[in-house]
């Protein structure tokens, strides 16, 4: 598990400098207010879906459940890449509340989804869509290299003919 300074560090580089400043921190860990800020929990029995409609999530983060959704179909995905997904999506639901899913499309580009329930006032959907844009930008790499894997792993697609459809 990851330490509150180092969470707040990946915040921090993630996020911009929006969050707590390293003098801002106790000694103690436990009083450190890195968690999601407590919301009234308005939809518990919501989950994270496998599938929809020929659209498949990869992760996600719920900030009124406090939880955090790995798609077990890609369990082969370096740890490395799973950990910076699962940073990303909380640190999302942290900033701007409601729900945060990473999905591939179909043709196996990859989107971010974010939403709140009807009842949330505290959800903020500007902050929402200018951190979508702003994490699709800094993780661009990312997400080009997660497409490939979707197309040559998942859609079995001939990873020569990507390149060559990628270069023209």
């Amino acid at each position: 598990m990851m330490s509150a300074k180092d969470f707040e560090k990946e915040y921090n580089k993630e996020f911009g400098d929006r969050g707590l400043q390293e003098d801002e921190f106790t000694e103690n860990p436990e009083e450190d207010n890195l968690h999601i800020d407590e919301m009234q929990k308005t939809n518990k029995a919501r989950v994270f879906e496998e599938t929809a409609g020929g659209r498949v999530v990869i992760c996600g983060a719920n900030a009124y459940e406090q939880k955090y959704y790995f798609n077990p179909i890609f369990k082969q995905i370096p740890e490395s890449i799973k950990k910076e997904l699962n940073i990303i999506s909380v640190l999302f639901t942290q900033e701007a509340g409601g729900i945060f899913t990473i999905v591939f499309e179909e043709d196996g580009s990859v989107s971010i989804e974010t939403n709140a329930d009807e009842e949330d006032i505290t959800y903020d959907e500007i902050t929402a869509g200018l951190l979508v844009r702003k994490v699709m930008r800094r993780r661009q790499d990312l997400f080009e290299a997660l497409r490939l894997y979707y197309r040559i792993y998942v859609l079995k697609e001939n990873p020569a003919d990507i390149l060559d459809a990628d270069e023209n």
